[in-house]
């Protein structure tokens, strides 16, 4: 486990326990020893298996932790994903932080899985953004593939994305890559766009990647059609369920939804003492 993530886990569990588990310390013997299990309350797609153990082994080194699935599986309700065992006090200090970090990306997971099944038979693939829990981002990417999607840039440092403020800021489409390409041109560049006057300049340009934002789809797919393999075609913007079919069969390469991050229903998952 990443020295990042045992600290994150640390974190939640100080800001939990803070200075002890009143009601456990109060009606629970020292020496109890328990089971408990895990349970999907309904389908869902499984991550962060082993985060969730984590938490349990550092807050009892003696618990024994059986998951039953891994990260990627589809649950089905009703299903045992995981047993615990150990010291009784430590399982219930331990369940609340546990749990919420397997909800959260389950639930990304499961909802990313959602959007993925949409555009089955397309060749679009479904991306996520920066639109993270702020210091989840890495958990809440590795859900979204776990999922079945595919991750975007990481962070402001890994690719250079040109935006509408960057390109107001700069002057200008062609005067923003070219700035960009001085200073980071070892990366790809992408460039959002929201008219076809402004794919053509980016074409021009030659931007790697061509951000459609919130565009209609008869305009994406004439947009599609001009740039005609020149580049990775994006679609951004008001994309839901409902709507994320119809933009695949545009034939963009490429859709990316902040909901898959920023909106995703904790999955519903209990902990029950045997």
């Amino acid at each position: 486990m990443e020295n990042s993530v045992v600290k994150l886990i640390e974190t939640a569990l100080a800001e939990d326990i803070g200075p002890g588990d009143v009601t456990t310390e109060a009606t629970i013997p020292t020496d109890a020893v328990s089971t408990a299990v895990i349970l999907a309350k309904q389908d869902l797609v499984l991550a962060g298996i082993d985060i969730c153990s984590q938490v349990f082994h550092i807050i009892g080194r003696d618990i024994q932790f059986n998951a039953r699935y891994q990260d990627g599986a589809r649950v089905t309700k009703g299903v045992e994903i995981a047993r615990v065992s150990g010291n009784t006090r430590a399982l219930l200090c331990g369940e609340r932080v546990a749990l919420n970090l397997l909800q959260h990306l389950s639930g990304i997971a499961t909802l990313t899985a959602k959007y993925v099944q949409h555009v089955s038979g397309t060749k679009a693939r479904i991306l996520d953004t920066r639109k993270t829990a702020p210091g989840l981002r890495h958990l809440d990417k590795y859900a979204v593939r776990m999922g079945g999607g595919q991750n975007h840039r990481m962070g402001l440092y890994d690719m250079v994305l040109i935006k509408d403020n960057h390109i107001k800021a700069s002057g200008g489409i062609t005067n923003a890559v070219a700035r960009a390409r001085k200073k980071a041109g070892h990366l790809r560049i992408e460039v959002e766009t929201g008219t076809l006057e402004e794919v053509r300049e980016a074409l021009e340009v030659k931007a790697n990647i061509i951000m459609l934002d919130n565009m209609q789809n008869d305009v994406m797919r004439e947009a599609v059609a001009l740039i005609n393999g020149r580049a990775v075609v994006e679609a951004s913007g008001n994309v839901t369920l409902e709507t994320v079919r119809d933009i695949a069969e545009t034939g963009v390469d490429w859709i990316s939804s902040g909901s898959l991050t920023h909106s995703a229903p904790a999955a519903d998952i209990s902990m029950k003492i045997t």
